[in-house]
């Protein structure tokens, strides 16, 4: 029998834990890669009625990815950024696409109060698939914030847009928004970055979330402070990701962030072979759960997959690594006949790897990368190098790499190492890469012939070596450790905000 004073002690109790209380160990993750309905013209403006016309037939889609994800189990799903209405628009272009998304501290489920802070349809719609579902349903959506002369950094149109992540629980309540606050190239565009980052996570029975999206992955905030500082369990992740060959296909980055953030990780991306689109996720700290990568073919994927709630509580978690200590002990290995080349407008130093079997280090700037390595058999038609990268990209972004690369070269012309290559046909019986980084965040990647992932066929060391487990099961494209060096960043272009 329950006594009033043993109910009052279980009411507090779940008072204070929050959805804790009912904590369970594992959860369902789902994921739909999507393949976007487009407008047909993108730069003319058009009804707010029209706008929604486009917008439902993609929900459409979703409805069907979110319906069948919550018949196999899934307690959360994430769909990707821009999958509402796709891109191309201009800023005026975009506004009919738009809806005012309230602060989840209102306590709103739009399902039941659809008009309670003005029209909402799309919020309204995900909110009911939500809560007929009894999942929690990710979206990436438009937000419109008004303002005028007396906010001197009011745009010229007298309102700010927002790319934005919203959340809502299985019932239905608005739980998380985050405005994006890394924004790509022509983004910024169309869209308003937040003056400094949002920090948002939200608990839940299975764990506690955090999100950003896209571009923002690349840089420390909000995204690595969610997890150093803020020790979030699982990352949800809408992305429009356009894949770059060696080190940025979706997938390869992704799983890579998930191991290195040790951090569960959950990826949607828009499907769109045409714009080299397509890698979607479900990430764990020890490697990836399910994935998917199509270039081939113009179908949506859904992919569904079980989860530790609290991964850092798992057997299987890896501790904090010390990424230098194995390359700062050791003696260099022979540099000979080294050479530079480009890889996505950086300039790299190589050497290449003349033998089936062998030992070789690189060197640029403070940056060493040593490897062992051997081939199962040395394909003449087939050249491979080390590369090292130690500088400021300063393409679609400013940020500082460390960068320790095994790949293989386009071609047996020097000249290629370092381009888009997706075949391979020389498989490695072992492999040890490591390097003198002087950053503690740096993810390890394995990417094997046909952009395929290499799961349970490596591990990373506490001393910081990225090792081969036994043969690669396919042909190697690339090893690699990247590195970023956070604290060598220049100044965000819309904050001063310190690294936390």
């Amino acid at each position: 029998m329950i006594t009033l004073s043993s109910s009052w002690h279980v009411f507090v109790f779940i008072l204070v834990m929050g959805p804790r209380a009912f904590a369970v160990d594992t959860y369902i993750a789902a994921v739909y890669e999507h393949p976007v309905i487009l407008a047909k013209n993108a730069s003319k403006l058009v009804s707010s009625e029209e706008a929604l016309t486009l917008m439902n037939r993609n929900m459409d889609i979703l409805e069907e990815a979110i319906t069948s994800a919550a018949n196999q189990g899934a307690h959360i799903i994430v769909t990707p950024e821009d999958g509402l209405y796709g891109f191309g628009f201009t800023r005026e272009t975009f506004f009919p696409y738009l809806e005012d998304i309230p602060d989840p501290l209102v306590n709103w489920i739009p399902c039941i109060d659809p008009g309670k802070f003005g029209p909402s349809p799309v919020q309204e719609r995900l909110s009911c698939l939500a809560r007929h579902n009894s999942i929690y349903v990710v979206a990436n959506i438009g937000d419109k914030k008004p303002c005028n002369s007396t906010d001197l950094k009011c745009p010229r149109d007298g309102r700010y847009q927002y790319n934005t992540n919203v959340v809502f629980n299985s019932d239905g309540k608005l739980v998380a928004r985050y405005h994006k606050f890394n924004l790509f190239m022509i983004e910024q565009l169309l869209y308003d970055a937040p003056e400094e980052p949002e920090f948002v996570t939200f608990e839940t029975p299975f764990g506690k979330f955090g999100l950003f999206t896209c571009f923002d992955i690349l840089f420390h905030d909000p995204a690595v402070a969610l997890v150093s500082k803020l020790h979030v369990d699982t990352i949800l992740f809408p992305t429009a990701w356009m894949n770059v060959l060696p080190h940025l296909t979706a997938v390869e980055f992704h799983s890579a962030w998930a191991v290195g953030m040790r951090v569960n990780f959950l990826a949607s991306n828009i499907h769109r072979p045409s714009l080299n689109m397509t890698g979607s996720g479900i990430y764990a700290p020890d490697g990836p759960r399910a994935y998917h990568y199509d270039l081939e073919t113009l179908n949506g994927r859904l992919l569904v997959a079980e989860l530790d709630s609290q991964p850092s509580h798992s057997p299987s978690y890896v501790p904090s690594l010390n990424w230098n200590l194995y390359a700062s002990a050791m003696e260099p290995f022979p540099q000979d006949h080294n050479f530079t080349g480009i890889i996505f407008f950086d300039e790299y130093t190589f050497s290449e790897l003349t033998k089936e079997a062998g030992n070789l280090t690189v060197c640029q700037k403070g940056l060493c990368c040593h490897l062992s390595y051997k081939m199962t058999e040395k394909h003449e038609d087939e050249h491979y190098v080390l590369g090292v990268f130690d500088g400021l990209h300063v393409v679609e972004g400013e940020y500082y790499l460390q960068v320790c690369t095994l790949l293989k070269c386009g071609g047996t012309d020097r000249q290629t190492c370092g381009q888009s290559v997706t075949t391979a046909h020389t498989q490695f019986d072992s492999f040890s890469l490591s390097g003198t980084f002087s950053t503690n965040y740096v993810f390890p990647e394995v990417l094997l012939s046909g952009v395929q992932l290499a799961p349970g066929e490596f591990q990373v060391l506490s001393d910081g070596r990225l090792m081969s487990q036994n043969r690669t099961s396919q042909p190697v494209l690339t090893i690699t450790l990247f590195g970023r060096w956070y604290e060598k960043d220049p100044p965000h272009p819309y904050t001063h905000h310190i690294i936390l």
